[in-house]
């Protein structure tokens, strides 16, 4: 499954803009980055300014800690937990909504019993 080669001919601009609009949104977001870094932090915490290199390296650790490399953000296969969710039975659900509160909220349903804290 090759490239059809009339598409190529017709988009050869793309293979120059892309790495161009991925360094020009990068540079942007690091930009940014740093200006509400130099612009909050030194005020509230005293801590140093930073540069533009520094502001990118920031954004990637973020990006890494925090979020997801693909599109979509968190949730964006919220359509697949519905549907799961449509296909459990009443029990399942009441099982799964006890599991999540004891993960999430600390709180044990006692056993053979129902939760009192519901």
């Amino acid at each position: 499954m090759g490239m059809d080669k009339s598409w190529a001919k017709r988009h050869w601009w793309i293979f120059f803009a892309a790495p161009l609009a991925i360094v020009a949104l990068v540079t942007i977001g690091g930009e940014v980055v740093m200006h509400l870094w130099n612009w909050l932090t030194p005020t509230l915490f005293g801590w140093k300014q930073i540069d533009l290199w520094h502001a990118i390296g920031l954004l990637a650790l973020c990006r890494i800690l925090f979020g997801r490399w693909g599109g979509g953000g968190h949730g964006g296969r919220r359509w697949e937990k519905k549907e799961r969710w449509a296909r459990m039975t009443p029990e399942e659900r009441e099982n799964f909504r006890k599991n999540m509160r004891g993960r999430w909220c600390g709180v044990r349903a006692p056993e053979g019993g129902t939760d009192a804290t519901a």
